[in-house]
């Protein structure tokens, strides 16, 4: 009796620790098995490039001196609008007057003297002639002919030596004139001022280089420079579509196009940077010089496609048709089980793709590693280098 009490207890021992057990350890599902499953749905999706930038205007100059002097007088402040031809500044003009004077004074000098000499080449014709004629009848001597002869030549050739002299201080002249022109400084286009340089009273060296009074700048228009790595730079042409925003631009987005992509990059801590130029317009002046940008080159764009996120993707497959967009396994998760699939994808960002064929809308696949709450993985998955960019 005492025996089979205690194979009683004996059995339901083993039970109880068979039991306990099974459930310790039988697979635990848990809501990191639920963040595997993803399922495809209709979105929109952008595929961009992006990267950073600063503005600057599209037209711009450096209003400088061509002429060493005294900066006399600014006739501008910065924020002013000029139009083109109005005068701007005033460097100290009296040297260069002075210059233009005697110019003119030693031109006048000087055809006094020319004047004088066109009358000796008269005379001096003259004489040559009534000897020539007094010679065929050997009524002059030929001494006297030679030298009449002579004294006509000499007088020509003085005379011509003083018109080249003229005509030499004339270009002194008009140089001087020109550089008197320059101690006046003039707007070259319909503008803005956005800089200056230097101040009155300064006085300014344009020997050895030309110093910089103002800066003008048409701030209807303005350029974005912005730096693009040569990993993206080759996705990139003219007329493509760009948006950017700005720092304290809240949601507003300015869009445009790109103009041009500068062919000589930037080398920058050994990256090597390519300039791409986007003009955008600025008729209500909210965009300044030297504002920082976050710029989004537009790829490709569709609305209401289905999505998948990138996770879910699987092996790229390389013999995949180009023209249905490269292909990857994905695994579906079916009533029947889990059934392994090749999709074609369309549009790709770092976090969705666009699913052309082989899944439709409502699938679940499984993801290559536990997904956060924002469709991010957080397994391995498949590196993004090896993913064919489209």
């Amino acid at each position: 009796m005492i025996a089979n009490r205690f194979l009683w207890f004996f059995l339901m021992l083993l039970l109880v620790g068979g039991t306990v057990g099974y459930q310790w350890l039988k697979p635990k599902e848990s809501k990191d098995e639920n963040n595997n499953i993803v399922m495809v749905a209709l979105g929109d999706i952008e595929e961009n490039v992006t990267a950073q930038g600063k503005l600057e205007p599209k037209e711009f100059v450096d209003v400088g001196a061509q002429v060493t002097g005294q900066l006399q007088k600014i006739y501008v402040q910065i924020g002013d609008n000029v139009s083109a031809g109005q005068l701007l500044a005033q460097i100290d003009p009296r040297i260069y007057a002075a210059r233009v004077q005697a110019d003119e004074a030693n031109i006048k000098n000087l055809q006094a003297q020319l004047v004088g000499q066109q009358a000796g080449v008269v005379f001096a014709r003259q004489q040559f002639e009534r000897n020539r004629e007094l010679l065929a009848s050997n009524s002059v001597s030929r001494q006297d002919y030679q030298n009449s002869e002579f004294n006509l030549k000499n007088a020509v050739a003085t005379a011509a030596s003083i018109q080249a002299q003229v005509e030499q201080v004339q270009s002194t002249l008009t140089g001087d004139k020109t550089n008197l022109g320059y101690t006046k400084i003039y707007a070259s286009m319909d503008s803005t001022v956005v800089d200056q340089k230097a101040r009155a009273g300064q006085t300014l060296n344009a020997n050895q280089q030309t110093p910089t009074i103002l800066q003008l700048a048409k701030l209807d228009t303005m350029t974005v420079r912005a730096q693009v790595a040569e990993a993206d730079v080759m996705r990139l042409r003219p007329d493509l579509p760009v948006y950017f925003s700005t720092l304290g631009s809240g949601e507003r987005r300015w869009h445009a196009k790109v103009r041009q992509i500068l062919p000589t990059p930037q080398v920058i801590n050994n990256v090597v940077l390519y300039d791409v130029l986007v003009d955008v317009d600025n008729h209500d002046r909210q965009l300044m010089t030297g504002m920082s940008t976050q710029m989004f080159f537009v790829l490709g764009k569709a609305e209401r496609v289905p999505l998948v996120p990138v996770a879910a993707l699987g092996a790229p497959m390389l013999n995949g048709d180009n023209q249905s967009g490269a292909a990857y396994r994905v695994k579906e998760v079916t009533a029947q089980g889990i059934q392994e699939k090749t999709v074609h994808i369309g549009l790709r960002t770092r976090r969705f793709a666009e699913i052309r064929d082989g899944v439709a809308v409502g699938a679940k696949l499984q993801a290559l590693g536990r997904m956060d709450d924002k469709g991010k993985s957080k397994g391995q998955g498949y590196p993004m280098a090896k993913v064919p960019r489209l």
